[in-house]
């Protein structure tokens, strides 16, 4: 079993978590960027994966090593789409858990969102990351990753 962080736009209080996490759990965890990303000395059972620059190259990268079982954060939903397919268990910086139950149609009112844009409507921005969010990540990440070790520890 594997996290894996989409790491071009994690925030770092994410990342602090899942390094916590790594580190105490000593789960291998991959940052996945297009530039490197800093990872704490202690912690070693984090890497930083950089890949070419492009679009989506990170994302892609993610989908081709990722297995089912494995632990992914993204906030991109096209992404999340894949790996939920994939059977990655999928949580966002905000807590949001993606699953085969609501990926569709979140991803359905994401094209809608690029359609108006498009359009030229205003549909304004996400909010500024705060503490809630990083307390209802921390709590989703805890309870998908525990879910993930058992899993995992149940089929060896």
């Amino acid at each position: 079993m594997k996290i894996w962080i989409d790491a071009d736009a994690a925030p770092r209080d994410v990342k602090e978590v899942v390094f916590r996490a790594a580190n105490r759990l000593q789960i291998e965890t991959i940052l996945v960027a297009n530039s490197m990303v800093t990872t704490p000395a202690n912690a070693t059972t984090v890497r930083c994966v950089v890949v070419r620059d492009g679009a989506d190259q990170a994302d892609r990268y993610i989908v081709r090593h990722g297995e089912p079982g494995d632990l992914a954060v993204t906030a991109d939903l096209p992404l999340a789409g894949l790996l939920v397919d994939k059977g990655l268990a999928v949580v966002d910086p905000r807590g949001e858990e993606y699953s085969s139950a609501n990926i569709a149609s979140r991803l359905s009112m994401r094209n809608f969102m690029d359609q108006l844009r498009g359009a030229g409507m205003e549909t304004g921005g996400s909010a500024s990351y705060g503490p809630k969010d990083k307390k209802a990540f921390a709590s989703t990440f805890d309870r998908l990753l525990t879910r993930a070790i058992r899993r995992a520890s149940s089929s060896s």
